[in-house]
């Protein structure tokens, strides 16, 4: 049984990488398949409430921050007060309908990792259920470090949704605990410390929602 199969079996992140494990049944043009808006959201009422209870505990007024694979909607808590939020995502009208949004720009990840941002001029960067879509996690999140300022976190969140034909073929191999072992080891091989996992909803009643963060 190959590192692969064995993953699957057992929800554990393979030791190195294996060959293959970022590909995807769909390898078309990402521009192509998100090119249709999808003003729709991805997670539960419960979920999206959670998700938001923490980023307020997270976030600071007057902050900076980065919605990264962002959409129509951010998820932040109506009261949070911050100076400006950055949004990134594949779909201009989602990013145009998102009313959190200060300013927005458009980037295919997979194929330009590079962020047209200054070093240090974040103070915190949110990746909501899309990590699983990223080929190449770890050089996406030692950019997100090198725009974080030190200290800053790193909240990446998923669900147990995707699309499938679009997601690595790594993320569908694993299973909850798995995903979390994974991410953490994205942030932990990008320079991250401090890596936490929270348990935000636990699926009994609902979506489940999974937040891993590590500070730059």
């Amino acid at each position: 049984m190959g590192p692969a199969a064995r993953a699957a079996v057992t929800g554990q992140v393979p030791e190195e990488f294996p060959p293959g494990a970022f590909a995807r049944v769909d390898e078309s043009d990402d521009s192509a398949f998100y090119f249709p808006p999808r003003l729709v959201t991805h997670i539960d009422d419960q979920a999206i409430a959670a998700l938001s209870e923490f980023y307020g505990k997270t976030l600071n007024p007057g902050e900076t921050v980065l919605d990264l694979m962002s959409s129509w909607v951010s998820h932040l808590p109506p009261e949070s007060d911050l100076a400006e939020v950055i949004g990134h995502g594949m779909n201009e009208e989602e990013l145009e309908s998102n009313p959190r949004l200060s300013r927005w720009f458009i980037q295919d990840l997979n194929h330009e990792i590079a962020l047209p941002l200054d070093a240090a001029s974040c103070d915190a960067v949110l990746c909501c259920v899309s990590v699983q879509y990223l080929q190449r996690p770890v050089e996406i999140f030692a950019e997100v470090r090198r725009i974080l300022r030190r200290g800053s976190p790193f909240i990446v969140s998923y669900s147990n949704r995707c699309f499938p034909t679009k997601a690595v073929a790594i993320w569908r191999s694993l299973d909850t605990r798995g995903h979390a072992s994974l991410v953490h080891r994205y942030l932990d091989c990008a320079g991250f410390s401090e890596i936490d996992v929270h348990v935000l909803a636990n699926g009994m009643n609902g979506d489940p929602l999974i937040a891993v963060a590590g500070r730059a």
